[in-house]
Order: C-alpha cells, then sequence, then structure tokens
C-alpha cells in the first residue's frame, strides 16, 4: 500500500473514536486505562502493544477501527507510560505483565473479553490469556514473538539487512551483550536503529516517527528475556481459547514464529497478510482490519471454561 492509499483509508474512517481515561487498581498499583464507550452487544476488546518501554499509544489510533460496534481497552503496562511501577522495577518479568492482564478485567468489572496482543505484546496476551481462559473469549496475536526465544538473533540480522549504514551500526554495537543490561537508553536506542526494518516498504517507515521511552521496568524485562531466553511451549500447550495468529509475510520478525503457534495452540490458525511487515495494520490495513473484524465477530463456540 502506498502513503497516498493509506491516507485514504486512513480518511475514510472518519474521526477517531474518543477515548476516556480512569486508574484501575490491579495487583497493588495504579494502572492507567483509556476505553471507548462500552457497547452492550459485543464483547470488549483488550488492546495490549508490544514494544516492551512503550504505552498504549502504539495501537492508538492505529487500531481505532476495531471500535467499530464494541468497547475497546488499552491500558499502559506497569512501569510503562503513566501506570505506576512495582517497587522494585529491576525485579519486574514478563510474567507480572501477565497476571496484570486478568487482574485489569476483573478489576474493570468485565466478565469475559476479547483479547488482541502485538508484538511483545503477544506474547503478554498469550500468557495472560493462558492464565485466564475462563475471562477470554477470542485471541488475536499481530506479529507477535514465538513461542521460544530462537526468533531473537533471526531478527537482529535481517534487522541489520534492512537499515541504513547509520542504524546498522549502531544495531551492530548495542546487539548481544549491551542488551542483557536493564538501560532504557541502551533499549531504546536499539529500537529505534531498527524502526524502519519493521517496514515491507522502507518509503513508508519514513512518514511515521520511531518512538521513544524511558522505562526501567520494561527494560528490566526484556534485558532478562534477552539474556536468559525463554521457552513458553509446556505452558502454552493447554491455552485452549480460539486464536487468529496474524503476521506480515515480510516482517523481520520471521513468519515461521506464527507457524509454530497455529501448530503449539489447539485452537489457533494462522493468517499470513502479503506485502505487509510488522505492522500490517498500517501497510495492509483492508486485509487486517477484515480478517481481525471477522474473527472478532464470530460467536463464542461455547461457554466459559
Amino acid at each position: 500500500m502506498s502513503r497516498d492509499d493509506f491516507i485514504a483509508f486512513r480518511r475514510s474512517l472518519g474521526r477517531t473514536p474518543p477515548l476516556e481515561r480512569m486508574t484501575a487498581r490491579v495487583r497493588g498499583l495504579d494502572l492507567a486505562v483509556w476505553s471507548t464507550r462500552p457497547v452492550s452487544d459485543a464483547p470488549p476488546l483488550l488492546l495490549v502493544n508490544g514494544g516492551m518501554l512503550y504505552d498504549h499509544a502504539l495501537l492508538w489510533p492505529a487500531l481505532s477501527p476495531l471500535a467499530s460496534g464494541r468497547q475497546v481497552i488499552l491500558y499502559d503496562q506497569r512501569g510503562r507510560g503513566a501506570s505506576q511501577a512495582p517497587a522494585d522495577p529491576l525485579a519486574a518479568r514478563i510474567e507480572d505483565d501477565a497476571e496484570d492482564v486478568g487482574a485489569l478485567r476483573r478489576a474493570l468489572g468485565i466478565r469475559r473479553w476479547d483479547i488482541l496482543g502485538h508484538s511483545w505484546g503477544g506474547g503478554i496476551a498469550l500468557l495472560g490469556a493462558a492464565r485466564d481462559q475462563a475471562g477470554t473469549r477470542r485471541l488475536i496475536t499481530v506479529d507477535a514473538v514465538g513461542p521460544t526465544s530462537d526468533w531473537m538473533p533471526v531478527l537482529h540480522e535481517a534487522a541489520i539487512a534492512r537499515v541504513g549504514a547509520e542504524d546498522r551500526a549502531t544495531l551492530e554495537a548495542l546487539g548481544g551483550a549491551p542488551q542483557y543490561e536493564p538501560d532504557p537508553a541502551i533499549h531504546g536506542a536499539y529500537s529505534r536503529a531498527g524502526y524502519a526494518a519493521w517496514f515491507a516498504d522502507p518509503a513508508m517507515a519514513a512518514y511515521f516517527a520511531p518512538p521513544h521511552a524511558a522505562s526501567v521496568t520494561g527494560a528490566a524485562i526484556v534485558a532478562r528475556l534477552r539474556r536468559e531466553g525463554y521457552d513458553w511451549r509446556e505452558q502454552l500447550r493447554a491455552l485452549s481459547v480460539p486464536t487468529l495468529v496474524i503476521h506480515g509475510e515480510r516482517d523481520a520478525l520471521p513468519a515461521a514464529v506464527a507457524l509454530e503457534w497455529s501448530e503449539l495452540l489447539p485452537r489457533a490458525r494462522p493468517a499470513l497478510l502479503p506485502g505487509a511487515g510488522h505492522m500490517p495494520f498500517w501497510e495492509a490495513p483492508v486485509r487486517f482490519f477484515d480478517v481481525a473484524g471477522s474473527f472478532l465477530a464470530a460467536p463464542s463456540t461455547g461457554p466459559p471454561r
């Protein structure tokens, strides 16, 4: 999709739905939450952003079309954006983020909702849904990280091959051991240097500004994941929530991870989007919102577990 096509698509949507901000007390912390208006005949949809250091703005207004006909809820993860940090940010783990998902649902008084997670947020969404299956109706991952950390070196090499000389030098300098440290400056600089690599069309990258953030909590979590690696396969084999695994076929994060998820999870199916990179809601929005919307609109297939 060209820039002009993207602009035409966004303009066709009309005004972005307004968000109401609130605070939810979740597992001892005050989390900042944003929501569109409740809709009585459709389950709410929770959006879980990725990036690990960043806040809900990564997904809004990018995913605002999903608010048509349903309540959409976004939040800043603990220690990111406007949400309270834990007492010891350096001890934070992705499992804390996962436990917050179900706890947030209960704090908001929602019986059951759908969840969409992007990138690292896809990992949080999967882990969170596995811990709260009774409260999760349907799950979408969008270019999510893989079930093991094997994708990390592959992504690093792909990013180096896709960016210019200056950013390549930064990625080479900060890759590996430097990212084992919980320093948000290191992780933020690495993220910004690799930003263009997320797009299938390098020209599109020029129209989106790389994010800036300084979350010690997020840096501690991603540093531990990079330093220690991870393997979530055993704990997620029993995730029986209907799951749609969306992935851009030209993402620097290899599409093979989407196939891994679809083979691992008992009720998952992949949806690979041609011509799209890591942000298919920008590069292939018509197809993305059609696939995601159709999946979410499907009726429940059984009672809550």
